[in-house]
């Protein structure tokens, strides 16, 4: 009977990757959640920095407003026209009679026909008072042999139109148009702005084209025609004859500071002059006071989720700065800067009021009311974030910020930096291990070949003694 003998069978490859694998485990596992933590606080780092960046961002945009205040200007007949304020309009009342309405220069010219285009000459295009000396702004030429653009040597009205058009000094200032009238072309020019400084015509003297001449010169009395004549704006302040005549060119007005008023519709003589109150908007002040509550809860938010506690029961784990001190701190801190008074108001005086989880709340109700006693106060009361004279609720909230957000000596360049040095770190020590486990798995691999051969050759010599000693007769 042949001798038996058994050795445990041997894979090289597997069995040096798991051996190699078990030598650095340890630390793998150890260098996985080094690297994971590191990560997970870059990015709890650079969205704390976008919170911030957006609230200062909100902050600074209500200090450039200069003023929280919305300013209405209401007109008493709205078909009369329509006004808007800024915060720097004084409240108050003002009357308005509107004695005409600025328009804007239409003039037809007919008698125009095709004819030829080479050697037409020169059409000037004047902007204003046509005796007045000319100005790059008061004029500006049309070369009527240039105009013939499908170059069949005729020049149309339509391409004298798209030639006025397509001036590149026209500037959009006039508008060129073709109305045809039995099956007559006319060529049409509408000044795109209103008033007598901006009546458009035609000036023919260096055109030498014969039947553009005729048309426009000979025959003007004929051919030219006056749709809508330019005229300036007249308003009175106060009433007709007796107020104080504001004339101009346009139908928009800024006499009144900080006040916008756009008059559309003139009045009857006997008329009574529309009244224009300029007062505080209580609803657009609620807006730009509700922008900051917003912003604040937004930031709040991210801080919130990045301190926050956890709850084992609920299974939420805790925030990546759960017991960080100093984000901790600046909670505290932003919260009570929120509860300070300033010149004895608060933010509460305004409706601005903290709910039990500390986010902000806007009562209109409350703010309308305080507006209405003490409007003056809420600006005081944000003041501003600017870097020369911060004051207020917002010069005092962007100085904690700013504690954590400047750009060189803040918390978090200094985290993130400190944060980054770590992860590089990391990722040297992950390329060591990778080499150490390399080194591991060669070593192993070498090792379990050579005892791979050497129980082959341990078989074969079984197999030779069974050959030459076994006894297989019964």
């Amino acid at each position: 009977m042949a001798n038996v003998i058994t050795a445990p069978q041997y894979d090289p490859l597997v069995t040096a990757k798991n051996l190699a694998t078990k030598s650095v485990a340890a630390q793998q596992d150890k260098l996985t959640k080094q690297t994971a933590l590191a990560n997970t606080t870059a990015a709890a780092l650079n969205n704390l920095k976008l919170a911030m960046s957006a609230f200062q961002s909100t902050m600074t945009t209500m200090s450039s407003s200069k003023s929280l205040l919305s300013q209405s200007a209401t007109f008493s007949n709205t078909a009369y026209g329509s006004g808007t304020a800024d915060a720097t309009a004084v409240a108050g009342s003002y009357s308005f009679f509107v004695q005409q309405l600025a328009t804007a220069s239409q003039t037809s010219y007919s008698g125009l026909a095709s004819s030829p285009a080479a050697g037409s000459g020169t059409l000037a295009v004047r902007i204003g008072d046509p005796l007045a000396p000319v100005t790059a702004d008061n004029s500006f030429d049309i070369d009527l042999s240039a105009a013939d653009k499908d170059a069949d040597g005729n020049l149309t009205p339509q391409e004298i139109a798209a030639a006025i058009n397509g001036n590149s000094k026209n500037n959009s200032r006039v508008t060129a148009s073709i109305v045809t009238i039995g099956n007559q072309a006319q060529l049409v020019l509408t000044s795109n702005l209103t008033g007598k400084e901006n009546a458009v015509t035609l000036d023919a003297s260096s055109v030498t084209n014969t039947a553009l001449t005729k048309a426009l010169v000979t025959d003007a009395a004929t051919n030219i025609k006056e749709v809508v004549k330019a005229q300036d704006a007249i308003v009175w302040l106060g009433a007709k004859d007796t107020g104080t005549q504001i004339t101009q060119a346009s139908n928009t007005f800024t006499n009144v500071t900080g006040v916008k008023m756009t008059f559309t519709k003139a009045m009857n003589t006997g008329d009574a002059p529309v009244t224009v109150t300029v007062a505080t908007d209580s609803g657009g002040t609620a807006t730009n006071v509700q922008a900051f509550v917003d912003a604040y809860n937004k930031l709040k938010s991210v801080l919130d989720g990045l301190a926050s506690s956890g709850d084992p029961d609920k299974n939420v784990a805790a925030g990546i700065f759960a017991h960080d001190s100093g984000l901790n701190a600046l909670r505290s801190n932003l919260n009570n800067l929120l509860r300070q008074s300033v010149g004895g108001v608060s933010l509460v005086s305004y409706g601005v009021t903290a709910n039990r989880d500390g986010t902000l709340s806007l009562n209109t109700a409350k703010l309308t009311a305080k507006l209405a006693s003490n409007p003056g106060d809420l600006d005081k009361l944000f003041g501003n974030n600017s870097l020369s004279a911060p004051s207020g609720v917002l010069g005092g909230l962007d100085k904690a910020l700013g504690q954590w957000s400047n750009i060189t000596k803040g918390q978090l360049v200094q985290r993130l930096d400190a944060n980054t040095s770590l992860q590089k770190s990391l990722s040297k020590s992950t390329d060591l291990l990778t080499s150490q486990y390399n080194t591991a798995y060669k070593r192993f691999l070498d090792q379990y070949t050579r005892l791979q051969v050497m129980q082959e050759q341990m078989y074969k010599t079984v197999d030779m003694f069974d050959a030459m000693f076994g006894n297989d007769k019964s």
